[in-house]
């Protein structure tokens, strides 16, 4: 969101938007595209749903608003609810919005992300392997690795929230 001068003179006008550190894709375009590329093949074969799901999980732990603007709005572009995104953070008290299915790869992916115990626990492993086949958990690991890929890349580069539409990188 761009704010204007008449923004400003409001009394609940909106802070104003910072500016992005730098442009990975126009600095680095080789490890930009590769990442692409990982991007691309991570997702082969998964419901889209879950996938956006795993994404916004990931965003919210790292705190990449670039990308939790860029994968709710996908989400709900791909008919995903409102509520199971705003739940999201707090589903483990919200746990009936779910299917096991995508309880474990949420919890997978908080595993995979945060891994300052040095592991991912046997248990939540071996969870999401009873809810996906050896080469889907293969796919939902690779996606859960390259979201915290592009989160690293938008948080360090203080990529800005606010301007993406559905499908805009997509050729």
């Amino acid at each position: 969101m761009t704010t204007t001068a008449e923004d400003r003179t409001r009394p609940h006008a909106h802070a104003p938007e910072h500016t992005p550190r730098m442009n990975m894709a126009k600095l680095a375009p080789e490890a930009y595209k590769a990442v692409l590329a990982l991007e691309t093949a991570s997702t082969k074969g998964l419901d889209p749903s879950l996938v956006e799901l795993v994404k916004i999980r990931a965003s919210q732990i790292n705190h990449c608003a670039f990308c939790l603007d860029m994968h709710t709005k996908d989400a709900i572009a791909a008919g995903e609810s409102v509520e199971r995104i705003v739940q999201l953070g707090a589903w483990e008290e919200s746990r009936h919005f779910y299917t096991e299915k995508e309880l474990a790869a949420i919890e997978l992916t908080e595993a995979v992300t945060v891994l300052t115990d040095g592991f991912v626990p046997d248990e939540v492993y071996e969870k999401a392997a009873a809810h996906f086949e050896e080469r889907e958990l293969a796919q939902l690991i690779t996606v859960i690795a390259t979201i915290n890929v592009w989160n690293r890349f938008g948080v360090a580069t203080r990529m800005v929230p606010g301007h993406y539409r559905p499908g805009m990188y997509k050729s």
